[in-house]
């Protein structure tokens, strides 16, 4: 099994968003943790979650790097030639597990760079000014 290096690249929510939409074999892998799933909502990727992988990259409370986080992708996600989207709350924690993923070999890596949320406001509210919520994309909260 070859492990040669992928690209990571960069997209915004949106751009992201387009992409999953036109390519059947495109992922988007959620990396925030349940609790940010479960109190703060999720992408709804397609129209539903079944184009979404959620996968933690840091477990909550520690906010460790899961150990695991690669075996779980690999699990997830067998094909490494199809597109990967990584997002999170702001596009931290999506960068660093995009660019653990290329270098597992997976060959189209995406960084969603404004995140789920995107960076707060002046009142130190998310969700405002930039992101997959602030784009008006389909989201769910539980």
């Amino acid at each position: 099994m070859s492990m040669s290096g992928g690209t990571v690249g960069e997209v915004t929510s949106a751009e992201a968003y387009d992409a999953l939409e036109s390519t059947p074999d495109a992922r988007l892998v959620d990396v925030r943790t349940r609790a940010e799933w479960t109190f703060v909502g999720v992408p709804l990727a397609g129209g539903t979650t079944n184009r979404t992988v959620f996968l933690e990259w840091q477990r909550f409370p520690t906010m460790d790097v899961d150990p695991r986080f690669h075996e779980e992708l690999t699990r997830a996600c067998p094909d490494r030639a199809a597109p990967l989207y990584f997002i999170c709350r702001s596009g931290a924690r999506s960068l660093a597990a995009a660019e653990l993923a290329a270098s597992l070999g997976y060959q189209r890596c995406y960084n969603v760079v404004d995140g789920f949320e995107g960076p707060p406001d002046p009142d130190g509210h998310r969700g405002k000014i930039s992101g997959w919520k602030a784009a008006g994309l389909p989201w769910r909260q539980s």
